[in-house]
Formats: structure tokens, sequence, C-alpha cells
């Protein structure tokens, strides 16, 4: 069966491992081009070696490549702030779209067991973030049962796991998340804190959830978060409930103060997760990285299977 040909822009660890599970894992991508902009890249070297074509010329280079005609998927594993840029040449082409890893949200945000069908026929999607990726189906499976007011997140990683990219859109992070806590899980109000965690040995990826919510059936969320825990395995094996799901009443008469909504009570449900890598290219460890490749892989795969269904039709 044909397969969809794709590029990847940013050659760093995320790129890495991304060309690696496109290679290993996927049944519809076929991996085409590594972009980047510095020759003497780790990244670059690996992927001529491994026998795909290259480029340090960015975006440009790469339109300017033969291999351009027939790629479909762009990978952007840069930055918030170029993403911007490469947006701006993708765009003239009709025939490609564009998976965004970065913290730009110039797209709308996805999660793939959440609002894949929303978004697939979109042209730019926003994987939003490692902590969103991770947090948002637990929000949303919460929100299915009873609606969410409020949803926190408090996303901990190890601190070697987070490159470059990730300390300079630290911002980027916290908005972006917890603007897609609202605008995918379902929350009124959404927010997100980082935490870099210097210990050694390096910690896994750990997420802590909270959600405040109107009074529901405590079973029926329970069914909900590991029905959506099942879903997220399906990409990311290492996804798991870190404890089990607990409860606490917010009575009326002690409500708690939510900058932006006021005084609100119900239910407090708190949802603690981890995340282990694959190890496909990245240490298990770095369960934050493996969450966003594998999350863009699973995107791309549905896009380039609902493709090729077309093509056959």
């Amino acid at each position: 069966m044909s397969k969809i040909k794709v590029a990847i822009i940013g050659p760093g660890n995320i790129g890495t491992d991304l060309m690696i599970k496109i290679i290993r894992l996927s049944a519809h991508l076929e991996m085409s081009v590594m972009v980047g902009i510095d020759p003497d890249s780790d990244g670059l070297a690996r992927a001529k070696r491994m026998g795909y074509a290259t480029t340090h010329e960015g975006i440009q280079g790469l339109i300017n490549m033969p291999e351009w005609k027939d790629i479909k998927i762009v990978f952007d594993a840069t930055s918030a702030k170029a993403h911007h840029y490469n947006w701006g040449f993708v765009e003239k082409y009709p025939d490609k779209r564009i998976i965004d890893l970065t913290p730009a949200a110039v797209g709308p945000f996805l999660v793939p067991p959440v609002n894949f069908d929303e978004t697939h026929d979109v042209r730019n999607v926003n994987m939003v973030t490692c902590g969103g990726q991770a947090t948002i189906p637990m929000v949303a499976a919460v929100n299915r049962v009873a609606k969410v007011h409020y949803g926190e997140i408090v996303a901990s990683i190890s601190s070697k796991s987070a490159g470059p990219g990730t300390r300079a859109n630290i911002d980027e992070f916290t908005e972006t998340t917890a603007h897609a806590i609202e605008q995918v899980g379902g929350a009124d109000k959404g927010k997100a804190i980082i935490i870099l965690n210097p210990a050694e040995p390096p910690v896994i990826m750990r997420d802590t959830v909270f959600t405040l919510s109107e009074q529901g059936d405590r079973e029926a969320i329970k069914e909900s978060v590991n029905k959506m825990v099942t879903e997220v395995q399906k990409y990311v094996p290492g996804y798991t409930l870190h404890q089990e799901v607990q409860f606490d009443d917010i009575p009326e008469d002690k409500p708690v103060f939510i900058e932006g909504l006021g005084n609100r009570h119900g239910l407090k449900t708190t949802i603690l997760l981890q995340v282990e890598g694959a190890g496909h290219y990245l240490p298990a460890y770095a369960g934050n990285l493996d969450i966003m490749t594998s999350a863009a892989l699973s995107t791309a795969d549905k896009f380039a299977e609902n493709s090729l269904k077309k093509e056959n039709a």
C-alpha cells in the first residue's frame, strides 16, 4: 500500500525521535526529508546516514528540493517563533499540511483522543504542549460526566529532558496549555504550571490534574478517566495512572475563589499520572518529549489514512 511522504523541520531531540518513530511504527507515513539550519547538526547527520534527504537551509531549502512536490505533511519541531515563519511558506501550498509541535498555536489545538474528528481537515494543527497532551484528556474525561468549572495541571519533568526549545518557550507553554484546557478540555477556566526537576537520577514525567466541577457520579468519572487512559495508551504505552482517582467535596458554604470565575463549589477531582517514554531515541525518563512525538505521529497517521482512503475510493 502507498504511503504519504513527510518532512520534519527541526533535527533536535524531538525531530530525531519523531523520525525514528515514523520509520519503526507508522503504517501510513514515509520519511522523506529532515530540515535544519545548522550544517553540523547531529540530527541532520543521523538522517543522512539513514538514507534520507536533508537540507540545512531551513524551510526555503526544503521547498527548493525535488522531494518537496511529493511531501504532503510537514512536522514543525522548531520553536514558537520559527513556526510562524515556516507556516508563512507552507501555507502557500494547498496540498500540504503542517503539524505544529511548538506552542505557537497558529492553528487549532489537537489532542488525538479528544478532538481529532473536529480538526481532521485543518491544514495547520497545534499539538499544544507535552503537559497539555498528558493532562487535557483527563480534564475532558471529567467534563463529559460533570461540567468542569476549573482545570489546573502541574507538569513535572526532568530538567535533563527540557532542551533549549522548552526553556525558551516556558511562557508559551503555560499560556498555550491553559487555553487548551479550556478549548479542548472543556473547562471554563484553565491554569498550567511546569516544574523542571533537577533530581539525579532523572525522574520520569509526572502530571497532576485538579478539576473543580459540578457534582457528578464519582464511579462514572472514574470509569470515564480509565477509558481515556486506555485511549491514550494506544499511542503512548507508558501513560498510566499513578494512583486511584481522588475526590473531595467543596461545600457551598465554603467555596474556593477562582480568579476570573469568583467563588465556586462542587466536586474536586485529583488525577495523578506518570508518562514513561518508549525509549526509541530519547531516554525513558523523557516521557514529556515522547508524548509529543507520539501524539504528532498518531495525528499524522490518521490524516494519512483518511487521505489514502479518499485516493482509493
